[in-house]
């Protein structure tokens, strides 16, 4: 009794139903109101980032003046220099690949090795073309050695070539002597001559890499897009081909599920039996042997496998488990075969609907469009606050011991890079930020970016699964198929957005609100992991686990709500209560159609992208040999392959994603038609016949109409 009033009535009989409900009302008005100031709000973010911010501060290299290199007065100058890089290699590096050495900008990278002789004059000892701009050597009042104190001549240089607008050595890396040892140079040099003394070139390249992760990143950069260029049509027919699998997959599903499910089936009880027969057989060819009799417990723990398996008892209890396993799935198979045949009868049944509004297939495109334009707009108002604010310097000291920093508000000027508090300090610049309102609240401008850029994303995710669940259920509920309304996509979309934005925005508002605490949560724990309190990172570990059950239970909830309010009509909460009591009444139903459906979609996405990926890979490295078909030449065959998968992989994904929704649409009608109707004149069925037949079903006004016709 307690259970039935939890899991509330069944669904009682309307005379007025006829599918997808045509006259309805707004649902959740608060909260579509909310999301339309939501959004609004975004747009001003936007524009505001608009306003403060500068992406050519992303684009060009700033030097230690905080002047952009290759803009404006420093137009003729597109390149950065750092004049000691040496000092990169300590750890006071800060944003935007500064550290504690001067910046300037350069007209070219220098091409040559060449030291500043600073017992000379300061015009006979540099090169005014590495000098900071605006600096005379000739005008100058400082000393050769002053100047190559306060950086703001380079006093040494190296072969550089540019890379991000930044100079860096030209090194190499060559295998040594020795099998596992490589040789480091700079233009073929293994040591560069500095004031200091002779430096290997190792320390250049770990400078260097302190500075970039990656120094040939650019080449490979180029010879990527290269290769693109040259495979571009090959990988666009890669991806014609995986939609066409998909589709096929997707049509043949129909007469092909049962074969795979059942074959399935019958490969895991022969598995098993299979299993059990060799257990029994290891089990009596130990009888008899030295040690074969002794038990687990005697051997005690021990990392060699091996030695567990020299006993009978071992086997004998891997023949138990696998036996009880065998046990459980027959037990299944007896008992809910019928509702595995419900399963199957439905996954086929939505081969046909789709196969009848083939439209459906390609609607994820508009949803790609949607997520596209949300992300773009994420991405550049996030670049856009990230470049807000106006420069800072600094006075810090390349002594990582020393470790001083001291924050100088205005530009760093000739005389005055020297610090009363850091000795023997370097004045540059350090960031863009700002002491006004908006500057100040530029991390609690990006969260917003980002949970917008959450709730709108899950909205038009939302978008779509409404419409087609209200095209599925149009088709589920009309009797006579060809009776089907026109356009059901089209009208179910715009039932969507004229009624239920409200419902859908509610939906992805919760999502929403779970992903950013995941992200928050993840935040943290990227910060914990060299901590050591173990305690904290339990919990948070836990408190990870549980949001992830929560968003994917939710997802689960918001799904089937929206398929109830496509039907219904009906606010968010009333249909996802209504989608979950109705679920929950099924619960058996529920499980076997949900791993079977997931199978079979897990098995599609496979053949597609397996197939497709491994076709890719013997044409692209030319194991395939097609007469006037050859592979282009290319300097990475795995980029158009690679491509390709991924490709391939959205593209299944988007197809199967729609085959999902359709077996979810249908599953929660078929659950309703069951509960709303009872097969008689006046209630009659509108599930299809074969799962009438399963259910031992039918509708009694046919058989009378066919009768009178016979009459």
């Amino acid at each position: 009794m307690v259970v039935f009033v939890c899991l509330g009535e069944p669904i009682k009989h309307d005379p007025e139903f006829r599918g997808p409900v045509k006259k309805r009302s707004c649902t959740d008005i608060i909260c579509l109101v909310l999301f339309l100031a939501f959004i609004l709000g975004y747009i001003a973010v936007g524009v505001l980032a608009w306003l403060h911010g500068d992406p050519k501060k992303v684009i060009y290299p700033t030097e230690s003046d905080g002047n952009l290199c290759g803009f404006g007065n420093y137009s003729d100058r597109p390149y950065l220099y750092y004049t000691n890089m040496i000092k990169c290699l300590g750890t006071t590096i800060l944003v935007g690949m500064q550290c504690p050495t001067r910046q300037i900008c350069v007209a070219k990278c220098p091409t040559e090795f060449w030291v500043a002789d600073i017992t000379k004059e300061a015009a006979q000892a540099y090169k005014e073309i590495f000098c900071q701009k605006g600096f005379s050597l000739s005008e100058t009042t400082l000393t050769a050695l002053q100047i190559s104190e306060q950086e703001y001549c380079a006093a040494y240089t190296v072969p550089s070539q540019p890379f991000m607008n930044r100079c860096f050595p030209n090194i190499f890396v060559t295998p040594g002597k020795d099998d596992n040892s490589t040789v480091v140079t700079v233009n073929g040099s293994d040591t560069i001559r500095t004031p200091i003394g002779n430096l290997p070139a190792i320390k250049f390249q770990e400078a260097a890499k302190k500075i970039s992760l990656s120094l040939d990143a650019r080449d490979i950069g180029i010879k990527v897009f290269a290769d693109f260029t040259k495979s571009w049509y090959w990988i666009i027919l890669g991806l014609v081909i995986a939609m066409v699998v998909s589709l096929l997959f997707i049509l043949l599903l129909r007469f092909i599920a049962p074969v795979i499910v059942w074959a399935i089936i019958i490969g895991i009880i022969v598995a098993l039996g299979y299993g059990i027969w060799h257990c029994y057989w290891e089990y009596s060819n130990l009888e008899g042997k030295p040690g074969a009799d002794g038990t687990i417990t005697d051997i005690g723990f021990n990392t060699n496998v091996s030695v567990y398996l020299q006993l009978r008892q071992t086997w004998l209890a891997f023949m138990i488990i696998l036996a009880v396993i065998l046990a459980i799935i027959l037990l299944i198979l007896i008992f809910l075969r019928k509702r595995i045949l419900i399963a199957i009868a439905i996954i086929r049944e939505a081969s046909k609907a789709i196969g009848s509004m083939m439209s459906t297939l390609f609607y994820p495109i508009i949803t790609f469009l949607l997520i596209s334009i949300c992300i773009s707009y994420w991405a550049v108002t996030a670049l856009y606050l990230a470049t807000s604010g106006e420069p800072v310097y600094v006075y810090f000291t390349d002594d990582d011991s020393a470790a001083c920093i001291e924050i100088k508000g205005t530009k760093c000027t000739q005389g005055g890079n020297q610090s009363t508090t850091c000795k023997n300090s370097t004045c540059s610049f350090a960031a863009y930020i700002g002491s006004t309102s908006f500057i100040q609240n530029l991390f609690n401008l990006q969260v917003y970016n980002a949970f917008a850029f959450l709730w709108l994303m899950n909205f038009a995710l939302a978008l779509g699964q409404c419409s087609l669940a209200g095209a599925f259920s149009s088709y589920f509920w009309t009797l006579n198929k060809k009776d089907l309304p026109c356009c059901p996509l089209l009208q179910s979309f715009c039932r969507a957005l004229r009624y239920h934005v409200g419902s859908l925005a509610f939906g992805s508002l919760i999502i929403a609100i779970i992903q950013i605490i995941r992200v928050a949560l993840e935040y943290v724990d990227h910060i914990m992991k060299g901590k050591k309190n173990a305690v904290a990172r339990f919990f948070l570990c836990c408190m990870r686990c549980c949001f992830w059950c929560l968003e994917k239970f939710m997802k689960f909830i918001n799904r089937n709500a929206y398929i109830m309010i496509a039907v219904h009509g009906k606010n968010f909460c009333k249909s996802a209560k209504k989608a979950f009591i109705l679920l929950m009444r099924n619960i058996l139903r529920v499980v076997i159609l949900d791993k079977v459906t997931d199978f079979l979609l897990m098995l599609g996405k496979l053949l597609v992208v397996g197939g497709v990926g491994v076709l890719s890979f013997f044409f692209f490295s030319g194991r395939i040999n097609i007469p006037n078909l050859k592979a282009p030449t290319l300097n990475y065959y795995w980029v158009p392959i690679f491509t390709v998968i991924v490709g391939a992989y959205m593209i299944a994904h988007g197809f199967f994603s729609v085959y999902g929704m359709c077996i979810d649409t249908f599953f929660l009608c078929f659950l309703e038609d069951l509960e709303r109707n009872d097969g008689s004149v006046q209630k009659p069925y509108h599930m299809p016949k074969s799962l009438m037949k399963i259910l031992n079903k039918k509708n009694r006004g046919e058989k009378k109409n066919r009768g009178e016709k016979k009459k």
